[in-house]
């Protein structure tokens, strides 16, 4: 027996069995006059809700709540891969860039080897050239 209760006229209850399986539901009146001699009428209304219901009115608005919960989380799920897809391409971007920053700058460094030579070069020419100078004109 999960529930006996005495009830006067009327009367109405709620059960939640906590246990899975089969249930039987047993109902007797107290009344010891047969209700049909008697004039009265017995009426038994029985509503069986099986599975998982709400029994609160508050269990409805914390499904509200948790599907606005979910929805809101979705909406963060989005945001977070709309954040990592931008990181990753701001990654490759800076990758690019700077691949493209060490290829200058080992063409600048060549070019300052290059520009380094050629003023040696022509620095020695014209010594020379001058030196040949003063020596055809015995200056020296």
């Amino acid at each position: 027996i999960q529930m006996s209760k005495r009830y006067g006229n009327f009367g109405k209850f709620t059960f939640t069995a906590h246990a899975s399986g089969q249930h039987y539901f047993c109902f007797q009146t107290n009344s010891t006059r047969f209700s049909v001699f008697a004039g009265e009428r017995l009426k038994l209304h029985l509503d069986v809700q099986m599975g998982e219901h709400s029994i609160g009115p508050n269990v409805d608005r914390t499904k509200d709540n948790l599907l606005t919960l979910e929805s809101n989380l979705q909406h963060l799920i989005g945001q977070m891969t709309y954040i990592t897809r931008q990181q990753e391409y701001n990654r490759e971007k800076e990758e690019h860039f700077r691949l493209i920053s060490e290829e200058t700058n080992g063409k600048v460094l060549w070019w300052a080897v290059i520009q380094t030579f050629i003023l040696l070069s022509v620095g020695i020419w014209q010594m020379k050239r001058l030196k040949d100078f003063f020596i055809a004109k015995k200056l020296v």
